[in-house]
């Protein structure tokens, strides 16, 4: 996990999610608003690499080899993890405000959902 550097002030915040190199390789993007105390993610992938960038407050839990790992982002902080495949992953809103996730992956899309699979670990 990396912090993300960011300008704040009274509007609001900006930040890059990726850098120029980085943003080449992906396939995907998608940006996700999350209401307060509700969880997104629950799933891992199978082959995709996602880049996931999160506004706090929010509680993010990663299962890695079949251990549990919780990481609180306090409000305001902004931070990014790359998570490879197999790492089961939860996002869930600790705050009451819509919560921001920015993740990129490097598979394309799937509607049918062919690289996810449902795990709830959160």
């Amino acid at each position: 996990m990396q912090a993300i550097k960011s300008h704040q002030d009274a509007r609001g915040a900006v930040f890059e999610p990726l850098s120029d190199e980085e943003l080449s390789g992906q396939k995907n993007v998608h940006v996700v608003l999350t209401q307060p105390s509700a969880v997104r993610g629950n799933h891992i992938h199978r082959t995709a690499t996602e880049i996931t960038t999160v506004v706090g407050p929010c509680l993010i839990r990663l299962k890695e080899q079949g251990a549990i790992r919780d990481i609180d982002v306090p409000p305001g902080e902004i931070v990014r993890l790359t998570i490879p495949p197999g790492v089961v992953h939860a996002f869930r809103n600790t705050g009451d405000r819509a919560m921001v996730l920015v993740s990129f992956s490097t598979n394309v899309h799937d509607p049918h959902g062919g690289d996810t699979v449902r795990e709830e670990i959160l």
